[in-house]
């Protein structure tokens, strides 16, 4: 018999063992807009949306729930949930989790600063002396969790870093380029915030799941169809739809820098 076909029918398996026990996947998440989040009471989001669809091709129901971040690793650790949306892969994972070979998007992790306090960076070490606002949980990188040239401060959501960052009470935010755009947004802070040049760190993004029976089998089926679904014009549009850059928040030239005497920040 076939190796892809043993594949085949053993992930069919897994699928059916889920259904046969009346079971969904319990996928816990943060919101993470324009990933997923919560739109008025509709799921929403480039990730989620993308999720949706490889699932129902693969015919797994789904049930979400929606957790700060700390929160959904200890579901993970605990066997309360079967997977986490949108995780960055940490080799101190791989003994509980499974990655699958095709990640669900790209994150850049930059930084935002309040234009009435600029702080040019270019560098890390243009952060000395500083205080950036995180996010508890998150991995911003080995080069930025490690520098000591500046404090970190964490606060419960992202909208409250960027609150934070307007009040003068922390100096940077570092996110990611998406969610600090869809958030500037959220918040009617267009024209009040600025990305600074440097780049954080570019993490892919997966959907994971706890180690399993079956669940190897379902990762590498996910992986397939998650490639196979990238190549078709519904993604193209879904990413269209969420990837836009603000041209009020993009990054500043260096000739434009040298006029404006400006830059910094974001989670």
């Amino acid at each position: 018999m076939p190796v892809i076909f043993k594949l085949l029918i053993a992930a069919l398996f897994a699928c059916l063992s889920l259904a046969a026990n009346g079971e969904k996947l319990r996928i816990v998440t943060e919101p993470w807009a324009p990933y997923v989040y919560d739109d008025h009471g509709r799921m929403a989001g480039l990730d989620y949306e993308t999720t949706v669809i490889v699932f129902q091709r693969l015919g797994v129901e789904v049930q979400w729930q929606f957790l700060p971040w700390k929160r959904c690793l200890a579901m993970l650790d605990q066997g309360h949930a079967d997977g986490a949306l949108d995780i960055f892969h940490s080799h101190d994972r791989d003994a509980l989790l499974l990655y699958p070979g095709e990640p669900l998007s790209d994150v850049e992790f930059v930084l935002f600063y309040a234009n009435e306090r600029a702080h040019p960076a270019e560098t890390l070490d243009d952060l000395r002396g500083l205080t950036v606002g995180v996010s508890p949980g998150y991995l911003y990188g080995d080069a930025f969790s490690e520098s000591n040239a500046f404090e970190r401060e964490p606060a419960p959501s992202h909208e409250a870093n960027f609150g934070k960052l307007m009040l003068g009470r922390i100096d940077m935010v570092v996110t990611d380029r998406r969610v600090g755009q869809h958030v500037i947004k959220a918040l009617g802070l267009e024209g009040k915030v600025s990305q600074a040049s440097v780049l954080v760190s570019r993490q892919p993004q997966f959907l994971a799941v706890r180690r399993g029976a079956g669940m190897d089998l379902l990762v590498q089926r996910f992986a397939a169809e998650l490639k196979r679904f990238k190549q078709e014009p519904a993604y193209a549009a879904l990413s269209a739809k969420y990837g836009g850059m603000h041209p009020q928040t993009a990054p500043i030239s260096a000739s434009r820098r040298a006029v404006e005497q400006q830059e910094s920040s974001a989670p």
